[in-house]
């Protein structure tokens, strides 16, 4: 790790202070979480703090950990946890060639399904099906309860709710439908905000929050980006998203491909149409306030002269886009095969990509205001 951080340029603390937000967008993707504990750690290391965390799904959970602790705690806690809900062991150890790992992991998610995961949800008994309508319980395959203990004891959500970093996360209303954000400049957030972003049906149960159930983000949009850039104010942005499925993916060959595939498009970000029509909007912006300044001042309305003024106080976005990229030996039960080996694999790959993003200094400089927006994304230029 030492060497690749090395190689990191020396000025990247100067280089990020110069945005006004420096944001952490996490996508849902269960067991391949671990990928953005590994992303922040390299992000911390090389003096890329973000000042906005914001998630969805495990990408919640992880913002928690972040956003809960002091600075010195942040990556232990993240360690605690993934090492806390991978803890099981499957094999004492695993022969060399991917048939061998694929089998491994098979029966890792197997173990999933029947056993649920140490720190974070366990089988219910009787099961759902055999449950009365309306009975605790009928509406989930799983208990939840041990992760609300977890995240009482690796979070400090008074040191959320101080302020000190914003922090949002998505989920779903279950009766209405609509999506919606808990963040700490609106919601007091404790522990039901965190596992209402994270409660994936039928998995896990829906939440109660203020009287209205809450299921997982992911059921509408698996990541937060939009949120971040529907945000009335426009300050200049650096934004890390870590997505952990990919839109782009070879043609499947079989039924297992199917399946996989199936689940990385469903799951995936729709980046570049969103960014696409953000790039527009400012456009728009832009074209808007210009016709205002050629208005005399004294003929300008009170909205206009507001118009204008949120305009010069707005900046460009450059979006950093880190995608995870999927072993030759992972099915579609990836993300939920949560053993030890494939967590630190996991961690390793998202530390290691980002430091490949941090070397690229010239991604990493602000954008002309004009710009509006830019996207970069280190695998695309690996292809």
């Amino acid at each position: 790790m030492s060497t690749l951080l090395s190689e990191v340029p020396d000025d990247i603390r100067d280089v990020v202070s110069d945005y006004d937000r420096v944001a952490l967008v996490f996508q849902g993707g269960g067991a391949l979480g671990a990928y953005q504990a590994g992303v922040y750690e390299a992000l911390s290391l090389a003096g890329a703090e973000p000042n906005w965390v914001s998630g969805v799904s495990i990408g919640a959970i992880n913002c928690a950990l972040i956003a809960g602790n002091l600075p010195e705690n942040r990556v232990p806690r993240l360690r605690e946890f993934w090492d806390t809900v991978s803890g099981r062991k499957i094999w004492a150890f695993t022969p060399e060639g991917d048939i061998y790992r694929t089998l491994r992991n098979q029966m890792s998610a197997f173990a999933t399904i029947n056993l649920g995961q140490p720190g974070f949800f366990k089988p219910r008994f009787p099961t759902p099906w055999m449950m009365p309508r309306g009975a605790d319980g009928a509406t989930s395959f799983y208990d939840t309860a041990p992760l609300r203990d977890t995240l009482l004891r690796l979070v400090d959500f008074d040191l959320i709710n101080s302020g000190q970093k914003r922090f949002s996360v998505g989920a779903v209303n279950v009766r209405t439908g609509n999506f919606v954000y808990f963040d700490n400049t609106t919601h007091r957030i404790g522990p039901e905000h965190v596992m209402a972003s994270g409660a994936l049906p039928p998995a896990f149960p829906p939440v109660r929050i203020d009287g209205e159930f809450y299921w997982d983000g992911g059921v509408v949009s698996n990541t937060p980006l939009q949120w971040l850039l529907d945000q009335p104010e426009h300050p200049s942005a650096l934004v890390f998203q870590v997505d952990l499925f990919s839109a782009r993916g070879d043609l499947p060959r079989d039924m297992f491909d199917v399946i996989e595939r199936q689940k990385d498009i469903g799951y995936s970000s729709r980046t570049r149409s969103m960014t696409d029509f953000f790039r527009r909007v400012q456009m728009l912006r832009s074209k808007h306030a210009e016709a205002l300044q050629r208005i005399p001042e004294q003929l300008r309305t009170d909205e206009d002269c507001q118009i204008l003024e949120e305009y010069e106080r707005s900046g460009p976005v450059n979006i950093c886009h880190l995608i995870y990229q999927e072993k030759t030996y992972e099915r579609d039960f990836k993300d939920y095969e949560f053993s030890g080996t494939s967590m630190r694999d996991h961690w390793q790959s998202g530390y290691e990509d980002t430091l490949k993003t941090l070397r690229r200094r010239d991604w990493l400089t602000k954008p002309t205001k004009h710009t509006a927006i830019v996207v970069h994304d280190v695998h695309r230029v690996e292809d």
